[in-house]
């Protein structure tokens, strides 16, 4: 073997530990924090579709307060994470790798927290109570009041979004007495899953205080002009549909029904404080 070929064979792998170095010393701290970013962008576009599509259909992700919960859960994953990362990342430094699972660790653990407080928040049922509707939240619901629901499908708090029912007033005077101390609390007839009935059982009801979209008109003019621009939208004849409110936690929804079956067609955000 000669001189320039030892020389070639000893330089590969000094050529080839170089590059290395090179690539590694080209991972700068914005690298590593954009790509954390993209990850915890795609990990919270993902949860904000479950939250649209299953937990909180919209208007209830405005009215029920999900975009607010959206917002800090976006601010924890999206925000703290990478910029975590961007202070610490430094190529070669030592307990780099301990940072970054530190990091790792608590995004992960507030992401959990704050899908938990998400999912307990979520709306659980829409009950009819009274003139309107009214949702209420799995936190909301004892677990020994759901256990005291009449109908098996109301013991439990639905996973798979809010579940429409109708609500009935007892004809008992005790339990009617306990239904006002407890409206005194701030608590009424959706708090309690043992008034719950089918939504087809409360029809009658519901399409007798449902009011005509002219009412509407009359006593909220801002509603009824929200509804009217859906309606020329949609192409639904105002004659086939009737309007109940709906109260979530942070507005008021107009629910408008089928003026035969009283099953919901549209649902419009009219006040949002």
């Amino acid at each position: 073997m000669d001189k320039s070929e030892a020389t070639a064979m000893t330089g590969a792998p000094a050529a080839g530990l170089s590059r290395t170095r090179a690539e590694k010393r080209r991972l700068t701290r914005w690298h590593a924090s954009g790509a954390h970013l993209l990850i915890s962008a795609g990990i919270a576009a993902a949860m904000l579709a479950l939250m649209l599509m299953v937990w909180y259909p919209p208007p209830l992700f405005q009215a029920a307060g999900g975009n607010d919960l959206a917002l800090i859960l976006i601010g924890v994953d999206v925000v703290i994470g990478p910029l975590l990362t961007l202070i610490v990342f430094k190529p070669g430094k030592w307990g780099l790798k301990f940072d970054l699972a530190a990091i790792a660790v608590f995004q992960l653990a507030a992401l959990l927290y704050g899908a938990h407080i998400i999912f307990l928040a979520r709306p659980a049922f829409i009950v009819f109570v009274k003139d309107r509707f009214e949702v209420v939240s799995a936190v909301e619901l004892r677990p020994e009041r759901l256990a005291a629901a009449r109908f098996e499908q109301f013991r439990r708090a639905p996973w798979t979004g809010p579940m429409l029912v109708g609500g009935e007033w007892p004809n008992d005077r005790a339990e009617q007495q306990k239904l006002l101390d407890a409206n005194l609390a701030g608590e009424d007839l959706q708090h309690f899953p043992k008034y719950y009935v089918p939504y087809a059982d409360s029809r009658r009801e519901i399409l007798a205080k449902a009011d005509p979209i002219a009412r509407v008109r009359e006593i909220e003019p801002a509603a009824g002009k929200i509804i009217d621009e859906w309606l020329a939208k949609s192409g639904v004849a105002e004659r086939d549909v009737r309007h109940l409110r709906l109260r979530a936690r942070h507005g008021w929804v107009a629910v408008l029904i089928d003026r035969q079956t009283a099953q919901p067609v549209k649902m419009l955000l009219i006040e949002k404080p």
